[in-house]
């Protein structure tokens, strides 16, 4: 079992967290798709939104690829700002 996987269990007997409820990969998908097409910070906001959504009900996978879709159109639509030379 690698660190992270041990890290993820850990996490769901905290939180009682039933393992059949939460996708690692689904998860760090979305947030490498919000890291690379908005910006590295959008990464743990966007899963922690996802999580809000997971909590009230929707479900996982499907929510995940919205917001992933979402992402994806954003960094199409908002190109990367410039870096601008220090005066």
């Amino acid at each position: 079992m690698s660190t992270l996987d041990e890290w993820t269990e850990a996490l769901r007997a905290e939180l009682g967290i039933d393992p059949g409820e939460g996708s690692q990969k689904t998860v760090l998908n979305l947030a490498r798709v919000a890291a690379h097409t908005v910006d590295r910070p959008a990464a743990p906001l966007t899963a922690y939104f996802l999580g809000m959504a997971v909590g009230r009900g929707e479900p996982l996978a499907e929510t995940a690829a919205i917001l992933q879709e979402l992402a994806r159109k954003w960094g199409n639509e908002h190109p990367p700002d410039k870096p601008t030379e220090a005066s």
